[in-house]
């Protein structure tokens, strides 16, 4: 495996890299490129010749610094989410480095995109990676000759994939099963493993805990908020759940996967001390530390993460309708529960996840959300992609070395495939796409919040590299470094 080491010095997929929750138009230098809309007319089922439906697929497009008519395009994938605008990223910097326009389609089913009016189980037989893989052929397509046309060209630009998260795993699937469509892709923490049991997981959050100096302690004030939690349900569910505002939450299982997530966003998007500053503190003043981690959890998670109680909810996860921004949840759990699990159970030892959060709490989810035999086919997803053992052709493989999502993607460099994981204290889930911490968004994936600045720039300036390499490749003498 190539390392970025550090020179100084946990998710839920449930959110993307990838995807924006900005609804206003918002000037260059802020979080979004562009908020306009445009809609594409795609097909319904791409296995099925004689199935003539369609369905609107929205996208974007940013073009001020495309370098027309032979600049390259960057198709900037959006996943598991409403995507309402081409975020400023580090993409955005190596748009104007490379003078490339910036295309984004929305994912198939997500945000206004979706095919059906209601969501029910059997609606849901179209939504999958390799529709979705199918969609973005087929836009990528139709934009290059809405390319031709507006340039009155008649030559195909150099198309770069790229995304972030599971948006990473489909910018690699895609250079995989398209190569002739793209030059070269960046899998950003893409996630291309799927894990039916995913305990390493919160391993990597225990493990970072016990590298740090006050680690083993916050690890022991997690362990006991746990323990703390698992004991209110047995003696007073409804007060126990009515501190972190989540009475709505009749399964008991679905109240302990809400606080093992909102203490692994923390270590996934770089603010590890936001959680383990106050409850290291409450853990040495012998306070009530499920009081400490409630606040953190309404305060950091809800408010300002701005996670939803009702992610958690299976009567919400049941609800069927095609509208409002959580209509997500719903759609993810069925690519979860039928393509790829990840299904992030608790480690046999010195876990910090409820024990009860195991598989078949995870099994019984998606029976009672779909229908009784939904089950993810995991080996045939690993099986027709590659898993960690994909084998492609000039796609880069980027990680951070605190992100418990880098167990699902590719770590170890294969020919045409090199891998890196940038090191450092903060340097999780989409680092170089997204900066430090990675939430909120830092403008063009400002480094300078990073415990390592110089490792996390090293990684960004590596696929600023890959891709000069990619362009000249397909265009011969033409230099872009």
């Amino acid at each position: 495996m190539e390392k970025i080491w550090c020179l100084g010095g946990i998710l839920l997929l449930v959110s993307t890299c990838a995807g924006v929750s900005f609804h206003a138009t918002l000037h260059r230098s802020d979080a979004v490129l562009t908020t306009d809309a445009h809609w594409y007319t795609q097909t319904l089922d791409h296995y099925a010749t004689q199935d003539d439906r369609t369905f609107a697929q929205r996208y974007y497009e940013f073009t001020d610094y495309f370098d027309a008519p032979n600049g390259p395009v960057f198709l900037k994938i959006c996943g598991e989410g409403t995507c309402v605008g081409i975020q400023n990223d580090y993409s955005a910097v190596l748009a104007k480095r490379f003078g490339a326009a910036i295309v984004s389609l929305e994912h198939r089913y997500y945000g206004q995109s979706s095919p059906f009016k209601s969501h029910a189980t059997e609606n849901l037989i179209y939504l999958s990676s390799k529709q979705a893989l199918f969609d973005l052929a087929a836009f990528r397509e139709y934009y290059q000759d809405l390319i031709n046309h507006r340039t009155n060209s008649t030559s195909d630009n150099p198309w770069i994939v790229m995304g972030g998260s599971y948006s990473g795993a489909l910018s690699a699937w895609f250079k995989l099963k398209f190569p002739h469509l793209a030059v070269g892709s960046v899998a950003s923490s893409g996630v291309v493993q799927a894990i039916f049991k995913f305990t390493k997981f919160d391993e990597q959050a225990r493990l970072f805990l016990v590298a740090e100096s006050a680690g083993a302690t916050c690890s022991a004030a997690l362990r006991a908020v746990t323990r703390l939690a698992e004991q209110g349900l047995k003696e007073n569910s409804v007060s126990t759940k009515a501190l972190f505002n989540a009475e709505q939450l009749d399964v008991d299982g679905d109240f302990l996967y809400l606080l093992a997530d909102a203490a692994a966003i923390a270590f996934q998007y770089g603010n590890p001390d936001i959680l383990c500053s106050p409850l290291v503190a409450a853990y040495k003043r012998n306070e009530d530390l499920l009081a400490v981690y409630a606040k953190y959890v309404k305060d950091y998670y809800i408010d300002t993460f701005k996670s939803s109680i009702n992610t958690y909810d299976q009567k919400h996860l049941k609800e069927n309708l095609a509208a409002g921004d959580h209509s997500s949840d719903r759609l993810w759990w069925y690519q979860v529960c039928t393509e790829v699990a990840y299904f992030q159970a608790a480690p046999a030892n010195n876990s910090i996840r409820s024990a009860l959060v195991n598989v078949k709490y995870h099994l019984d989810l998606c029976s009672n959300v779909f229908e009784n035999g939904t089950f993810p086919e995991v080996d045939n997803t690993n099986l027709y992609y590659g898993g960690n053992k994909i084998r492609g052709d000039k796609i880069l493989f980027m990680n951070g070395s605190q992100d418990p999502w880098r167990h699902a993607s590719k770590q170890t460099s294969s020919r045409n495939e090199p891998a890196y994981v940038i090191k450092c204290q903060n340097c999780a889930h989409c680092v170089d796409m997204r900066g430090c911490p990675q939430t909120p968004l830092q403008i063009g994936g400002n480094t300078s919040k990073c415990a390592d600045p110089e490792a996390a720039q090293a990684g960004q300036q590596l696929i600023a590299t890959y891709i000069s390499r990619w362009l000249e490749d397909a265009n011969g003498s033409v230099k872009y470094m």
